[in-house]
């Protein structure tokens, strides 16, 4: 697919909420794969990404193909965010004023594959960068047993990319996160945080 169908851009503020549904229908889309397994519900999403549209400082970047949003990637400063997100947090005496979070990135997965990701967060770690009074950027991952039968044969998972993009997992670091699980339910998952320093490099 020509790389140059498609376009990435950063929106801030007041500018994401027009498109809050459009990245809502994405997340239930590419969430319901692995190793997310989300079954989308649309009340969960709008509690969910309800803090970015609240957030003066929150960050949406999107790939658009046309009119089309093809991928998307949020974040906000943690002080911004729900209270689950920042408890792993304030349980360690991290000022949760000094740390921006990153929430998804999602691209299709006809799309992957030629640099969006890449883009993504290029465009959120500029982002905390601009608004100062960031020391460091931090995400959540949900953890998956390796020798979960459902993992798809030859499955990829993101740990090189985040690894040379600077970041570090921090298995003190965790929380639990409920979500709607195919074939499971509405169960709490475990998560672990990834970080890297503001001041770090692109």
């Amino acid at each position: 697919m020509d790389a140059q169908t498609f376009t990435v851009r950063a929106l801030s503020g007041d500018a994401i909420l027009p498109w809050l549904d459009a990245v809502a229908e994405l997340r239930m889309t590419v969430f319901r794969e692995w190793p997310y397994l989300y079954a989308g519900d649309v009340g969960y999403e709008g509690d969910y990404l309800s803090p970015y549209g609240r957030s003066a400082r929150s960050v949406l970047v999107l790939a658009m193909a046309g009119d089309a949003v093809i991928g998307a990637s949020t974040g906000l400063p943690l002080a911004d965010e729900d209270p689950a997100f920042q408890r792993p947090f304030i349980d360690l005496d991290v000022a949760i004023e000094r740390v921006f979070h990153f929430g998804e990135s999602i691209v299709l997965p006809q799309w992957r594959g030629q640099g969006i990701g890449h883009r993504f967060f290029d465009l959120r770690q500029a982002h905390a960068r601009a608004l100062a009074g960031f020391d460091m950027t931090a995400f959540a991952a949900v953890d998956r047993a390796e020798q979960d039968p459902r993992r798809p044969p030859n499955h990829r998972d993101n740990e090189v990319f985040w690894r040379k993009r600077g970041y570090v997992r921090q298995p003190g670091i965790t929380m639990l996160l409920r979500w709607n699980e195919i074939d499971v339910g509405d169960v709490p998952h475990p998560m672990t945080f990834w970080t890297r320093p503001v001041e770090a490099g692109p």
